[in-house]
Formats: C-alpha cells, sequence, structure tokens
C-alpha cells in the first residue's frame, strides 16, 4: 500500500522513525531575550520641509507635498486674486490631456479619477486652482474642488456641471459673476443657448434622467472689443472663449485673467500641449492662424467669436456642500 511509505517518510520528517538506543539528550533550555524597556512613544514623521516643496511644480508634487504647498500658500499670500495667479503659475508646463476626470471610485460609469495633479484640461486647471486657492490644506482642497465641479456638491455624474455658460457660470455664482454685457455694452453680440441634458446623460454617460430642455440668451465681448476692455479685468477673473461653428455659438475653452509684470491683462490657461500664460492678443492672433490654415486644406474648424468674462466676487461665501443622497433612493 502507498500509505505505508508516507506514514514512514512522515515519521522520518518528526524525527520519530524508531525508538533510540540511549536515552534522549536533554536539549538546552532556550534562551529567552528580555525586551529592551520602552523610553519613549515612536516619533510622528518629520513635516516635508518648504523649501524642498517649493522647489517643484504642483503637477511633480504628491498630494502630501501638494497639501503641504496649499497650506503654505495661503498663509504666505493673503490677497486671494495674487493668490489664484501663483497657484495657477505653479502648474505652468502642466502637460494638457482633454478628457481627464471622472467620478471614479464613487461611481463606475467610466474609471476616470475625482483628481488629477499630474495633468489637466481647461476646465479641471480652472477647478484645480480655485479650489487651492480658496483652501489651507489638503483635506479642505478636495472638498471645494467638488464643490466647485458638482451642483451643491452633490458628486456624480448627473450632477456634474457639464455646460460651462448654463452649468458651470451659474453653479459657481458664489464664486464668480458674469461681467460680459456690462463690459460689452448695450450693443453687445450674443447667442442663443439651449441644452438638452437629458439626453446628453444617456448618449454620453448612459445615464437616465428627466431633466427638461432649458434655453437662455448669453452676452459676450467680441474678440475685437477685447482690447478695448482688457484694463477692466481683474486677477483671477474667469474666461470663457467663445467659439462658432454652423451657427452654433458654445464655450469651447476656459482659463483665468492674471496680470503681467507691467499690468498688462493675459490669459493662464491648460491647452494642447501644457498650461500656459500669454496674452490676449497672443491668444487671438493664434485663433486666426489656426483657422487660416483649416480654410487653405478645406476643413471646416470652429472660429473665434469672443469671450465671456466673469468677475471673481470680492467678498466669496462658500455655501456648505448639500447632503449627499443615498444612492438608489
Amino acid at each position: 500500500m502507498r500509505l505505508v511509505p508516507l506514514l514512514l517518510a512522515a515519521a522520518a520528517l518528526g524525527g520519530c522513525a524508531s525508538q533510540p538506543a540511549q536515552p534522549p539528550v536533554a536539549a538546552p533550555a532556550p534562551v529567552v531575550p528580555i525586551p529592551a524597556p520602552l523610553t519613549s512613544t515612536p516619533a510622528a514623521p518629520a513635516p516635508l520641509a518648504i523649501e524642498t516643496v517649493l522647489q517643484k511644480q504642483i503637477y511633480q508634487m504628491s498630494p502630501v507635498e501638494a497639501g503641504r504647498y496649499v497650506a503654505w500658500m495661503h498663509a504666505a499670500e493673503p490677497d486671494l486674486r495674487k493668490r489664484i495667479a501663483a497657484i495657477g503659475r505653479k502648474n505652468l508646463g502642466q502637460p494638457y490631456v482633454l478628457n481627464l476626470l471622472g467620478e471614479f471610485p464613487f461611481e463606475v460609469h467610466d474609471d476616470l479619477p475625482m483628481f488629477n495633479l499630474q495633468q489637466s484640461d481647461c476646465v479641471v486647471f480652472a477647478e484645480h486652482t480655485y479650489a487651492m486657492a480658496l483652501s489651507r490644506s489638503w483635506e479642505e482642497f478636495f472638498w471645494m474642488l467638488q464643490r466647485i465641479r458638482y451642483r451643491d456638491g452633490v458628486i456624480g455624474v448627473a450632477t456634474r456641471n457639464h455646460y460651462t455658460e448654463m452649468d458651470w457660470n451659474v453653479a459657481n455664482r458664489w464664486l464668480v459673476t458674469d461681467v460680459s454685457a456690462a463690459l460689452a455694452g448695450p450693443n453687445g453680440p450674443s447667442y442663443a443657448m439651449q441644452v438638452d441634458r437629458a439626453r446628453f446623460l444617456k448618449t454620453r454617460h448612459h445615464t437616465e434622467r428627466s431633466i427638461p430642455l432649458e434655453s437662455s440668451t448669453q452676452r459676450y465681448v467680441a474678440k475685437e472689443q477685447v482690447a478695448a476692455v482688457a484694463g477692466q479685468l481683474h486677477e483671477g477673473d474667469f474666461v470663457n472663449v467663445i467659439s462658432t461653428r454652423d451657427g452654433e455659438y458654445w464655450a469651447s475653452h476656459v482659463g483665468l485673467v492674471v496680470l503681467g509684470p507691467n499690468g498688462e491683462r493675459h490669459l493662464l490657461h491648460s491647452q494642447e500641449p501644457k498650461v500656459r500664460e500669454e496674452t490676449f492678443d497672443s491668444f487671438i492672433a493664434r485663433a486666426a492662424e489656426r483657422e487660416a490654415r483649416n480654410a487653405r486644406e478645406g476643413r471646416k474648424g470652429q472660429r473665434l467669436a469672443g469671450f465671456k468674462f466673469l468677475r471673481l466676487n470680492d467678498n466669496i461665501v462658500v455655501p456648505p456642500m448639500a447632503p449627499q443622497p443615498r444612492p438608489g433612493n
């Protein structure tokens, strides 16, 4: 039988194959080490040196380092507008990636995360900059980011501010105020806009919601007027780039107003291939070059129409975040 060899093998491995001829010699008693007395509790890890953190751009930082930077920046620069400009410039060179963020892991309709320090698109760059400037810690930054990105801060693809003019600008009136009509004057241009959120959510995100159509009229500053009104723009203001194609108008891009060395107004924004700072004249000229190239190649691309400008509010009171509803209820 196969069982016998197996049993013998097991006995040999256990040191009990047969009775010993001589009495076994007792093994010496094991030496039990005496633990050293505890003299103190383990020391907490030393805080990150801010000098080390400041050597990096934000997109090169870990979340721990970014939180340290946010806390330091809040104390170092008390002026919110200047803080927005400094934090935005701390991301110059950040690589641009379109369609960057989602609701993962809160929702699993896609695998895009709720934050990304390493890359940005135009909206992500603006949201991260505002959220960091309004916060004193990583935890507060992450909370503020959701407060800005979602209606009432309720996380979900259906409550995300998808449409710039009719979602983001409206939901964040506590942060910015649309001054486009005042800057453009009574004869300034406008366009009609209608959004079908239910159709968008179903076709783009496979999410069913019963949401009625909504229409509005949007005022903006024509690109030819920007030079005349630029002096009225303030650092930290929010910019919507208005494009047109086939008679339709929409906000195709966003950025922030910052002041140049001599007080000239610059556009700080995330655009292929990376975050950059440039004058409005430069941005308009690059758009004209792109449109001319499209025309030469017979392509019907979008054209720059102008800009909407939203003034950063002087007295910002952040509304409380609405309670997160229980999923499925």
